[in-house]
């Protein structure tokens, strides 16, 4: 359906008429006198027909460019038809480390071996695309971290900004605190009570200016609530040239630390040793935090102003150059 935001506008239409019947001339008599010192210039000019009335199609034509020019200020707007929108009033944040052992390849998609940060991707996108209804975040973290991404309800960005991800893009080491830091600071400012953050890393805090404890006390003042997931396989085969040997390549990874920032908040610790692994613990996750059932009915809206504003643009240049070619032929 169509509707106008400014109704009170086309109060306007009868000001044309209301200005030329009751308003006084631009030039009075006296003020239209025009003084020469002398008649000679003026005795060769022929006398001209005095004023008549313009036509009526064209009084007609300045009428509708006037109504034209009104509709358009007055804001037309196409409502579309009520779309439901689930909202469940949950600030989400996703901290991923792009530290430089995410590139260890002890997952498998598809069969084949992959780093864990591409098979984190995977498996994060299809959580995000699930999540309908929360304002997401994405923050990546190395040696420093960052906002890739601010609080939206714009599901598709998010995944696409974290696809984009490279390894190393923060620097090679891991800065757990800083990062839970900076999701308190974007998190504090919300209206909703519910803030959760998925903090995903295969390490330890080795960099930094907040360690994940302090972090982890910060974000219980404030309310957040933190589950941690640490990242990669416990051990695996390696095979070199001559013969093949056991490596643990999550060495590194402090599990302790992990699980007592999700203790401090309130949240869960997870452990995920494979692409199977991270997958339940996502689905989990979706359980701890289930997505609301309250729907909120949005209208799209599209401004048709620029119509009726370009019919009276048109109409009136129309009007000038038909006005331009009757005084021709009214002064001939």
């Amino acid at each position: 359906m169509i509707e106008f935001a400014w109704p009170w506008v086309f109060f306007l239409l009868p000001m044309p008429y209301l200005v030329r019947r009751f308003a006084p001339p631009a030039l009075a008599g006296e003020e239209a006198a025009l003084w020469v010192p002398v008649l000679q210039p003026f005795s060769q000019a022929r006398h001209r027909r005095g004023y008549q009335r313009l036509p009526v199609w064209m009084v007609v034509l300045a009428v509708l460019c006037w109504m034209f020019l009104v509709g358009a200020a007055a804001r037309p707007q196409w409502l579309g038809d009520p779309v439901e929108i689930p909202v469940s009033g949950r600030d989400l944040v996703l901290a991923v480390d792009l530290s430089g052992s995410m590139k260890t390849e002890d997952f498998q998609l598809g069969g084949s071996k992959v780093d864990r940060l591409s098979a984190l991707k995977r498996v994060a996108s299809d959580f995000i695309s699930r999540r309908q209804g929360d304002r997401l975040g994405l923050i990546l973290f190395g040696e420093q971290a960052y906002v890739q991404t601010p609080l939206t309800f714009d599901r598709t960005t998010v995944a696409t900004l974290l696809e984009e991800a490279v390894i190393g893009l923060a620097g090679e080491k891991t800065a757990i605190g800083d990062a839970i830091g900076l999701a308190v600071k974007r998190l504090q400012s919300g209206d909703t009570d519910e803030r959760v953050l998925i903090l995903l890393t295969d390490g330890a805090n080795t960099a930094g200016r907040i360690s994940p404890l302090k972090g982890a006390e910060l974000a219980a003042a404030k309310g957040l609530k933190i589950y941690t997931i640490g990242i990669g396989a416990d051990e695996m085969m390696v095979r070199n040239l001559f013969f093949e040997r056991r490596v643990n390549p999550s060495v590194d990874l402090d599990e302790k630390t992990l699980r007592k920032i999700a203790e401090l908040t309130g949240g869960r610790y997870f452990r995920a040793r494979d692409t199977a692994g991270l997958v339940g613990i996502y689905s989990l996750l979706d359980q701890l935090e289930p997505i609301e059932k309250e729907v909120e009915v949005f209208r799209p809206v599209t401004a048709l102003y620029p119509w009726p504003l370009a019919s009276a643009l048109i109409g009136f240049i129309l009007m000038l150059l038909l006005q331009r070619g009757y005084r021709g032929r009214w002064q001939a």
